[in-house]
């Protein structure tokens, strides 16, 4: 296998992973025909919903330039840090536009780069096409995404008022959108991992 493919076959897994995560989310079921034929259209139409995905793509670029900057001088480093800290919350200050997901509490999602399972209000037809609209936390980043709904369940009612599970698969997102959805996983991943192995570090001193 060529370094390409196996680079693809990692991106192709990365994609898949699903965590179980709490992030802010909405949808709407939309006609086919109100699916733009490019995301990017939409996304000029309500460009400051995404302003944090689009600064934490710029620091991901930005981090090995940081890194060295580090090493050669830790006051400047730490400048930069708390100019980024300001531009983020001058970012953070863009989201009125996202006024319907700032209002509301977080929500209970299985979540991947491929597409995310969710509790709903309604019964939504098996093949319904939705605009899903999602605010990753802590980082604020907006990500927009059309998808298709490829199943519908009784939730179970774990959680009152939402009587069915939706499946949802994204069947148009930005690639650099999919990328932060990736490193967002990827970083709760890590951060459960950890959890987990202190909480057994803990369990063990305690033996």
């Amino acid at each position: 296998m060529s370094i390409d493919d196996q680079e693809k076959t990692q991106d192709e897994r990365r994609e898949f992973f699903r965590i179980d995560d709490s992030i802010r989310v909405s949808y709407r079921v939309i006609p086919a025909a109100d699916i733009p034929t490019s995301i990017d259209e939409q996304l000029r139409a309500g460009e400051r919903f995404t302003v944090m995905t689009r600064l934490q793509e710029i620091s991901q670029h930005l981090s090995a330039s940081m890194h060295r900057i580090e090493q050669r001088d830790t006051d400047i480093a730490d400048y930069l840090k708390a100019l980024d800290e300001k531009i983020n919350l001058l970012g953070r200050s863009f989201l009125t536009e996202a006024r319907e997901l700032l209002d509301q509490p977080s929500q209970q999602v299985n979540l991947s780069a491929g597409g995310l399972a969710m509790d709903i209000t309604e019964a939504v037809e098996v093949g319904s096409k939705v605009e899903v609209k999602m605010l990753l936390l802590p980082s604020f980043s907006g990500l927009l995404a059309y998808g298709e709904v490829v199943g519908i369940e009784p939730s179970g009612g774990e959680h009152e008022g939402f009587p069915y599970h939706a499946r949802i698969n994204f069947t148009m997102i930005r690639g650099s959108d999919q990328d932060a959805l990736i490193r967002h996983i990827t970083r709760r991943q890590g951060e459960m991992l950890r959890h987990r192995r202190e909480m057994k570090e803990l369990d063990e001193d305690g033996t």
